[in-house]
């Protein structure tokens, strides 16, 4: 059953439980915008018996360079380290061509405790675009600085930052036969990796629940292909589908309450469905002799777009959620073989995998206009997944002979690889966005 799902995702790829701590992941920037709006983080002061033991600033001008829209000015350049805003000489920030500068202090109020102080400056004007006070410890204080570098970003872009948000992916160690996959969560930049399924047996496809409390997985577990869901709240592991033969590509609904998935039945087909997860009462939503699979919703929950190799070669397709019936609508048509898509945040775009010669790029595709957009320039890229403010996604691709997780900026003019410090990564998925505070 393993070969024949590996047999489905090569042609449709075009490429062939406690919670345990592990290798953080690294990013490196290999291209940035040539535009980048520059901005000073300056490193934050201390005030107090005790002081912080994480670099604030650091965290902060790393979580703005990674979103591509932002240049932080180099410490070594920085004329002065003010840390309030009534202390900031803004001509002398002006001839470093700053457009903004970012000051603050960490006040400690008792034993392990500070308030993290603020402000966001327009250097050009001397305006004071905002300024807060965030209480925090040495233990939660990389989640302050998170907090700070979304605040900045949303107040400069107007739209929410996501360094508060997490990503799922697979870390395949060890070498065949003998792999050891994992399922891992971590935050957006890379640390705090948590183990959250592990198994000699492969693991893929793993999708957030809309409000990140679970993800949907498939497991080998047994020799044979079943889809779980993991609570990330008390670690409860339930099995959702175990069907005769496949069941795959997991996507859930917009409101949580059902999934779509791969499945073959007695008829051999493979198919996309819905299963309700309260009730297990599964839908056919396909009835193609073909290849139907690799689900993903619409963001109103009422279409479902999948690949099929229907008309000879893998494209996107939609079908009517309320409506199994109706006839699947074919979306992609620019090139021979198009696969996997995701919908954008707000609904305008789908991200796919797009063939262009011998190579699997990622691409974007407006639904409105059908026009395509190449964005990566890979051998092997796949799997994308848009962060949830829709201005990256995050992919696999092959970077020295091993799987590493790349981003891209949405319009492709910024990338970045995050790559394991041991065995391969691949299959990434974006959090949602969380809760406001």
């Amino acid at each position: 059953m393993q070969r024949v799902i590996c047999l489905c995702a090569s042609l449709l790829l075009g490429l062939c439980s406690a919670f345990n701590a592990q290798a953080e992941l690294v990013i490196e920037i290999t291209k940035g915008l040539n535009d980048a709006v520059p901005i000073a983080v300056v490193p934050f002061g201390a005030q107090g018996a005790t002081k912080p033991t994480l670099d604030i600033a650091d965290v902060i001008a790393n979580d703005l360079s990674r979103s591509g829209r932002f240049a932080p000015l180099d410490r070594r350049d920085m004329i002065d380290q003010p840390s309030s805003g009534d202390k900031i000489q803004f001509s002398d920030w002006r001839l470093l061509k700053s457009n903004y500068i970012l000051v603050g202090k960490a006040i400690n109020t008792s034993a392990d405790r500070f308030d993290v102080q603020f402000e966001l400056f327009n250097v050009l004007n001397g305006q004071r675009i905002v300024g807060l006070r965030i209480p925090g410890t040495n233990a939660n204080m990389r989640v302050v600085a998170h907090r700070i570098a979304d605040i900045v970003f949303e107040q400069l872009t107007g739209i929410p930052g996501v360094a508060l948000t997490r990503i799922a992916y697979v870390n395949v160690e060890g070498t065949a036969p003998n792999l050891y996959y994992k399922l891992t969560i971590s935050d957006a930049d890379g640390y705090n990796p948590i183990v959250v399924a592990n198994s000699s047996e492969p693991i893929m496809s793993p999708a957030w629940s809309p409000d990140g409390m679970s993800l949907a997985y498939v497991s080998f577990d047994n020799k044979t292909a079943a889809i779980y869901v993991k609570s990330l709240q008390n670690g409860e592991t339930r099995k959702v589908s175990a069907r005769a033969g496949i069941n795959g590509a997991p996507a859930w609904s917009p409101d949580g309450k059902s999934i779509a998935l791969t499945l073959s039945r007695k008829d051999g087909d493979v198919d996309v469905y819905t299963l309700e997860l309260a009730t297990q009462v599964l839908t056919r939503m396909t009835y193609d002799p073909g290849i139907d699979t690799e689900p993903s919703w619409s963001i109103d929950g009422s279409k479902v777009y999948f690949t099929s190799d229907r008309s000879g070669n893998a494209q996107v397709y939609e079908t009517n959620v309320r409506d199994s019936n109706h006839a699947p609508r074919r979306v992609t048509f620019e090139g021979n073989y198009n696969a996997r898509a995701r919908i954008s945040p707000d609904g305008k775009q789908l991200a796919l995998v797009h063939q262009e010669g011998s190579n699997f790029n990622i691409a974007v595709q407006d639904l409105k206009s059908g026009a395509l957009q190449v964005l990566t320039k890979g051998r092997q890229d796949e799997s994308p997944s848009y962060a949830p403010n829709g201005a990256q996604l995050i992919y696999s691709t092959q970077s020295r002979g091993r799987g590493v997780l790349a981003l891209v900026s949405s319009d492709g003019r910024s990338q970045q690889t995050l790559g394991a410090s041991n065995g391969d990564v691949r299959e990434a998925a974006w959090g949602p966005l969380p809760p406001k505070q």
